[in-house]
């Protein structure tokens, strides 16, 4: 990148500090400012941060110093925020979803085309040796020609854990825009992009208990659906079956597996960059044999994705683009519509597959 880059981050919740972490050890990047809506807490971090300094969202998105807008906001500002810094002629890499609606997302990849500004969007987890390496296997033919997926993710709702969940459970929340960009980005990686889908979805409750913080015992109103299944019909021709659900308890359900001709692929929980990914043969069926990770950044973090978005040139696309969470978005929306009509979805975008990750040390992503 040459000279270190300089990225100012736009929202300080729970998951900024994820990302302040990992770029604290990237010697090639400079936090030069942050901003946040309570003001106070802008000012704490930045007092952290030996080149930052506390601004407004205007001011940040404006300020000369600032190459790269990381945005860290909720679902629901994802495109002002991101179009702001657009207009600035900034670079943005941003948390996913892409945005709340796929109008909002449409509108910033328009926007930042025609200013030709870079713009993406997490997650970066699926970049790890968990997905990677089961994508490795994939293409190295372990498992012959991909037949059919399975997705699973279910359980009993953030407000178990987050102080203020609100968020989760109205529009651009509930549990398959939350959590599904993880599962549906690993599935594109590891399967290729989606051309039609199905989906049916259902809600539990329309209150939710906040059981910790100091808002335990508040109620809060759910808006959205809280359990969706769906097939995904992906382009090669494979069926993915995926579910996210803030409706149940627990699952012994592996987060996704992928069955072929030759064999079934086990691959780790793509909220997480490694895991063991376990393949068992069709000539050694009920036998699972562990992989070695063999592709991905290895002991990656909450960033990595950044840090290969900023390294990404003509000749490398960046792999978590807003191309990946455009697409994907486009599916998790499709899939809410068709719960909705009882109809099948036509995707209206696609994508390449991702460039695969080669096995990359953690000293060599960190530099």
């Amino acid at each position: 990148m040459g000279d270190s880059h300089r990225v100012g981050i736009v929202g300080l919740g729970n998951i900024s500090r994820a990302y302040l972490d990992t770029l604290a050890r990237v010697p090639s990047v400079r936090i030069t400012a942050v901003a946040d809506l309570d003001r106070s807490r802008a000012e704490a971090v930045a007092s952290a941060l030996p080149e930052a300094r506390a601004a407004t969202v205007d001011e940040l998105v404006a300020s000369p110093d600032v190459d790269t807008v990381l945005n860290l906001t909720i679902p629901a500002a994802h495109a002002d925020v991101a179009l702001a810094a657009i207009a600035h002629d900034r670079d943005v890499y941003g948390e996913k979803p892409l945005a709340a609606t796929l109008d909002e997302a449409r509108a910033m990849t328009a926007a930042a085309d025609a200013s030709g500004v870079r713009l993406g969007c997490a997650p970066d987890t699926v970049l790890g040796t968990g997905t990677q390496t089961a994508r490795a296997a994939i293409d190295g033919g372990r498992i012959g020609r991909p037949l059919a997926a399975t997705a699973v993710m279910v359980t009993p709702g953030h407000e178990r854990w987050h102080p203020n969940p609100d968020f989760y459970y109205r529009a651009g929340g509930g549990p398959l825009l939350d959590m599904g960009p993880y599962y549906v980005a690993a599935l594109i990686h590891l399967l290729g992009p989606v051309r039609r889908v199905t989906g049916m979805s259902s809600r539990l409750r329309d209150e939710r208990v906040i059981t910790g913080g100091e808002r335990a015992g508040e109620r809060i109103r759910v808006e959205v659906a809280t359990h969706v299944s769906g097939v995904l019909e992906h382009d090669g021709g494979a069926l993915s079956t995926l579910t996210t659900s803030f409706d149940g308890t627990a699952t012994t359900a592996a987060p996704i597996e992928v069955h072929g001709e030759l064999g079934t692929l086990s691959v780790p929980d793509p909220n997480h960059f490694d895991g063991e990914v376990r393949l068992a043969p069709l000539d050694d069926a009920g036998t699972w044999h562990p992989l070695a990770p063999a592709a991905g950044y290895v002991d990656a973090a909450r960033g990595v994705g950044l840090l290969d978005f900023l390294r990404a040139d003509a000749s490398r696309p960046a792999r978590a683009g807003a191309d990946v969470a455009l697409h994907s978005l486009e599916v998790m929306t499709a899939l809410l519509e068709s719960a909705e009509s009882g109809e099948r979805a036509v995707l209206t975008t696609t994508v390449e597959r991702p460039v695969p990750v080669p096995l990359v040390p953690a000293a060599d992503w960190r530099r």
